[in-house]
Order: C-alpha cells, then structure tokens, then sequence
C-alpha cells in the first residue's frame, strides 16, 4: 500500500467510525474514556491521521458492539 492508498484508508476509516459512533450514541469523550485513551485520539482516528493499533480496533468493536468488517467496510 503506498502512502496516498493508506491515506485513502484511514479518512474512509475515520468516516465510518464516526458514522457508527454516532449511530450508537457515543460521544468522542465518552469512547475514548471506555477505551481508556486521550479523546484526541479518537479525534485524530477520525480525521484519518492516527493509524491505531489491532488491539484498539478490536476495543472499539467490542464497545460499539459492531464487527470489525462493519467498521473496515468489508
């Protein structure tokens, strides 16, 4: 993958977290204090600027209630 594809990825990424975070009724605060991390975190996941770790993306499933295809857009 080069760099302007993972940039595609992660703002497609940071839109569909947002869209299903919203969906749910979470807050950027309200997650990011379930997930035990700064709520600039999940602000910059959104904004497609932070490529977050395995370990985060399963958190954010398991939070959200939602599988991860759902939230990669498989």
């Amino acid at each position: 993958m080069d760099n302007e594809e993972k940039k595609i990825f992660l703002n497609a990424f940071g839109t569909k977290l947002r869209q299903l975070r919203e969906a749910k009724g979470f807050t950027q605060e309200k997650l990011a204090s379930d997930l035990g991390i700064e709520i600039s975190q999940i602000s910059r996941m959104e904004r497609g600027v932070l490529n977050t770790s395995v370990a985060t993306l399963h958190s954010i499933c398991k939070i959200l209630k939602i599988s991860s295809s759902e939230l990669l857009g498989n």
